[in-house]
């Protein structure tokens, strides 16, 4: 169980880090960390936003992805 919360949580910094990437509009998006963030949280971040109706250029889907894997590890935890 603990492992779940440690896997859940580090999938969360990993989200913050590409919001956070996203913000700097000069950083290479071919660098070899930033690709990784992307590879690794598009699969999850995708069905949502394709889910959510068009919000004027403001990608909401990192914030709803938070808020699950919150109330996972509440549940869980």
């Amino acid at each position: 169980m603990i492992l779940i919360y440690y896997a859940l949580l580090i999938f969360e910094l990993l989200i913050l880090a590409r919001v956070l990437m996203s913000w700097l509009p000069g950083l290479d998006r071919s660098h070899p960390i930033a690709r990784f963030l992307f590879d690794v949280t598009e699969p999850v971040l995708k069905p949502i936003r394709d889910l959510m109706p068009n919000t004027g250029g403001f990608d909401f889907s990192p914030l709803i992805v938070f808020l699950i894997i919150n109330v996972l590890m509440q549940v869980l935890f």
